[in-house]
């Protein structure tokens, strides 16, 4: 699942085990809980890192487990709806350490936070919505469209499915920094947040200007059109 660790003022969340760590229900309530423990806490000025182990940051939706039963979708997106929002609210910094793979709501995880930091070494980032035929919901476009300034960016990112390394993402503007391995993404991480949290900012005055930029993503988070149309559409066949 994942661990929380304290560094003095700075949070590393660890995705944990070799897997590629799948958002279903289990992680995300425990990521979940980890942010909700750093936010009960922090009393002064902190930052929160999140990275994981082994070769994947996040695939994305645990798609196994859900296409038993369309109530699933739903569940997985409300879940990690409620997990963005959270990260959007905390009165603090936030750095994703992509040390692996990060495809679909994996990259949006990462997507996410403030700084989006890569290891060069291995590992992309990946809409594969294109490749896997489902649609992209409309709070992963705007939440993608807040964080990428170049819309031939993103295009390339939604319409192409592209496999995005570190040295491109960098170059486009996806993410913050690339670095030469795991361990180097991590330090760098930390080093970036002590300097964030060295400025002393107010964490009420952070999360509010946060909530703020991201008004229109949290605005679309309201509603998953994609898994109520799932949903949708069986209870439909359902009664034909």
């Amino acid at each position: 699942m994942c661990t929380l660790e304290k560094r003095g003022n700075i949070y590393i969340l660890t995705l944990t085990g070799d897997d590629d760590h799948r958002l279903n229900p289990t992680l995300l309530d425990s990521i979940s809980a980890a942010v909700h423990r750093v936010r009960s806490e922090t009393t002064t000025p902190s930052a929160l890192i999140t990275t994981a182990q082994g070769k994947f940051f996040s695939n994305g939706y645990d798609l196994a487990w859900s296409q038993s039963d369309p109530d699933r979708h739903i569940i997985m997106s409300s879940k990690l709806r409620l997990l963005v929002r959270d990260l959007i609210s905390l009165p603090m910094p936030t750095i994703a350490a992509v040390t692996g793979h990060a495809s679909a709501g994996g990259f949006i995880l990462a997507q996410a936070h403030d700084y989006v930091l890569m290891r060069k070494d291995r590992g992309f980032l990946y809409m594969s919505e294109m490749d896997i035929k489902l649609v992209v919901p409309d709070w992963f476009v705007k939440l993608l469209k807040n964080k990428i300034g170049s819309p031939a960016a993103i295009r390339d990112v939604l319409l192409r499915a592209d496999k995005v390394t570190a040295e491109v993402a960098v170059a486009k503007g996806i993410i913050y920094s690339g670095h030469d391995s795991a361990d180097e993404t991590v330090k760098a991480a930390v080093r970036l947040a002590e300097e964030l949290v060295a400025r002393k900012w107010d964490g009420h005055v952070y999360g509010c200007n946060r909530k703020v930029l991201f008004a229109d993503v949290l605005a679309a988070m309201n509603f998953d059109e994609t898994v109520e149309d799932v949903a949708g559409a069986n209870i439909i066949s359902s009664r034909l």
